[in-house]
């Protein structure tokens, strides 16, 4: 019997689910609701009037609850749909090769050195946004994730009763879960919802992408450098301020406390299953002298390690360090929970102190005969952490430009200085007034402001705060919503000196300031504004303690509302080469931050495809994608399709950073 076509094998699955789900609404409700959804398929096939009218006779309680069977039934298609996906890119997969071996291969043999530095430079980062389109709750997402992955575990006929109560079982307990809360959510509810995310990228699919990645560049010869981390994670949730008096500075620390709660738990499941493999004698193989000389000193200083430990691993030294690496977590752990201070050697501040710890095993095993494994599974571990962090995903902040001005406005009154008021002056005017305030050592404050530029002022302290406590990884962008100009930006900058984030005389740069253009007119002006950015020496030293690294937002949503989709993609595209060209001028590298979302007018669409149609050299191996509202469930909910999803993104940025550094079309074209 031949195989039934992915297409006959989708509708079987959506079939087989409706049939399960059938049977639910006769246990749960009694069979006169079926007979009603039944009537309500066929009427809104063939009769809509005859349906309206239906409809409009059904009592309350009733159309409730037919309002739940359809959701539930598009919940069901909608995950058999996810698995059917996954099933056809794996059969890509089968067919054509993985799409990261190709790129890597074809770019290895086109353009080696182009590959090299775009591998250098490779950062990939999706950045989680909560959004009012995606309200599923985790207790949903859980029993859908489980039906995924029931829909894709083969099964044999005399399976098949069993396989399938398992899903009749789920989908009676989505039909007794209240599927949206009854109260209005926080952001702390948001933010959990998308570490339910995070946790289970952390578990596979992230591993095994960048391992694939290692081991494709390194079959061409080519090495990921050390301290590149090829995928990351963001978040806006807790930190995005822009129109959301919800998320107060205290809501942003609470967020960071959720996500290190579970990123720290994320990494103690992988060093438990480290110590679980690290078994290596130290009479059968060796130890490094700098690994034995960094176990006695955390023995030293870690007297929690039980001595059954001590006595038992004697000699395991690997095992006993990956013992004092777990311990170190778990005294993070408490260190953030009882809001006291960091101990060198007893916990971690950020995730560069874990890593050094995991190379000195790594290196130790190379040196004595354990390559295969220093550089397999303990290499994967080494990656899903720098991917993760302590923090799982990076905190971007976000605040709309006339905040950072009404604060300022209040500082600089208060001095008299000025002829005129702040909020008087010319925007050429305030620019070099801010310009010229950023190189200065003095501080505007300390003064009385009102609740807004107390918030406003406070999230950087809020920041400032966080570096300290949880390390640099926590928070790298602070980003400018509605940016019109270079003022904007400098606003921003002066505040974050004004909470000891900046200081050009002493050289440290903690954060990087982000401009966010949304409308047409920006987005017209995005090389204008960028070149008055950089063009002043004060804010040019601010970019080059950050790495020479200048990241730019581009908004597709305000876009598109203000001048269409079309417009929209235009406008953004012409602005990408525009920002490039002032970049290169500068000696500055781009970092490009698109903010799309879920439907084509808010930019959506395939992102393989979105990454591959940018502008010529505007990638330079760095990109950061939003993923919003229902693209997060849709990309990442069935961990099969989310590997795929992961792995295209990382291979189109790859393959635009290394082979498309030149323009496929002429100027006069593009400019017709």
């Amino acid at each position: 019997m031949n195989a039934p076509t992915s297409h006959t094998a989708l509708h079987n699955d959506i079939r087989r689910l409706r049939s399960l789900l059938d049977g639910t609404l006769i246990r749960q409700e009694g069979a006169d609701l079926l007979e009603l959804v039944d009537k309500v398929r066929e009427l809104t096939r063939e009769d809509g009037a005859a349906a309206a009218e239906l409809l409009g006779g059904t009592d309350l309680e009733t159309a409730a609850k037919l309002v739940r069977a359809f959701s539930t039934y598009f919940h069901l298609a909608n995950v058999a749909e996810q698995v059917h996906r996954g099933r056809e890119l794996r059969s890509e997969r089968e067919r054509s090769g993985a799409a990261l071996a190709r790129v890597v291969r074809q770019a290895a043999q086109e353009v080696p050195e182009s590959l090299a530095s775009a591998v250098k430079n490779l950062h990939v980062r999706p950045v989680f946004t909560a959004h009012p389109t995606e309200a599923a709750r985790r207790s949903v997402l859980n029993k859908l994730r489980r039906i995924a992955e029931l829909l894709e575990t083969p099964v044999s006929g005399s399976d098949r009763p069993r396989h399938d109560l398992r899903v009749a079982e789920n989908i009676d307990l989505i039909w007794q879960t209240d599927e949206l809360r009854v109260v209005r959510p926080e952001p702390a509810d948001e933010a959990r919802n998308a570490i339910y995310y995070l946790d289970e990228l952390h578990a596979g699919a992230v591993g095994d992408v960048l391992e694939d990645l290692a081991a494709e560049l390194q079959r061409v010869g080519v090495e990921i450098p050390a301290g590149t981390r090829p995928l990351t994670f963001g978040t806006w949730i807790g930190g995005d301020r822009d129109g959301n008096p919800n998320v107060t500075p205290t809501v942003t620390w609470d967020v960071l406390i959720l996500q290190h709660e579970h990123g720290i738990n994320d990494a103690i499941e992988l060093i438990d299953e480290l110590r679980g493999l690290l078994s290596h004698s130290i009479r059968c193989t060796g130890a490094s002298d700098a690994l034995l000389t960094s176990l006695a000193h955390d023995l030293e200083l870690l007297p929690e390690i039980s001595p059954r430990y001590k006595r038992l691993n004697a000699e395991e030294p690997y095992r006993l360090k990956a013992t004092c690496i777990r311990q170190k977590l778990e005294n993070t752990k408490r260190r953030l929970a009882d809001g006291v201070p960091h101990e060198e050697g007893r916990d971690y501040l950020g995730t560069g102190e874990l890593l050094a710890d995991l190379a000195l095993i790594q290196a130790s095993l190379r040196e004595h005969r354990g390559a295969l494994f220093a550089d397999g599974r303990m290499d994967r571990t080494i990656r899903t952490l720098a991917a993760f962090g302590l923090q799982l995903a990076t905190m971007d902040v976000r605040e709309h430009a006339d905040a950072h001005h009404h604060a300022l406005g209040q500082l600089f009154d208060r001095l008299g200085e000025e002829s005129w008021r702040y909020a008087d002056m010319p925007r050429d005017y305030r620019q070099r007034l801010l310009a010229k305030e950023l190189t200065s050592r003095r501080l505007l404050g300390p003064a009385e402001l009102d609740a807004w530029g107390e918030r406003t002022l406070g999230v950087f302290h809020t920041v400032d705060r966080a570096l300290d406590v949880f390390g640099p990884e926590v928070i790298e962008s602070y980003i400018i919503s509605m940016c019109q100009g270079a003022d904007d930006v400098f606003a921003a900058a002066v505040l974050a000196r004004e909470a000891g984030l900046i200081d050009l005389h002493t050289g440290w740069a903690k954060i990087g300031i982000v401009p966010l253009l949304e409308t047409t007119d920006e987005l017209r002006a995005a090389d204008v504004i960028l070149d008055e950015m950089l063009a002043d020496p004060s804010y040019r030293r601010l970019v080059s303690l950050r790495g020479d690294v200048q990241e730019v937002m581009l908004g597709y949503s305000d876009s598109s509302k203000f001048g269409g989709i079309t417009t929209s993609q235009w406008e953004i595209h012409r602005a990408q080469r525009r920002l490039r060209d002032v970049a290169h001028r500068y000696g500055v590298r781009l970092r490009l931050f698109h903010g799309r979302g879920g439907t084509v007018g808010r930019g959506g669409g395939p992102s393989h495809d979105a990454i591959l149609a940018q502008p010529w050299g505007t990638l330079e191996g760095e990109i950061k994608v939003t993923e919003q509202g229902e693209v997060i469930s849709d990309k990442y909910l069935v961990p099969s399709l989310a590997r795929e999803n992961l792995e295209l993104t990382v291979a189109a940025t790859l393959q635009a950073s290394a082979l498309h550094t030149a323009p496929r079309q002429s100027d006069e074209a593009l400019n017709r």
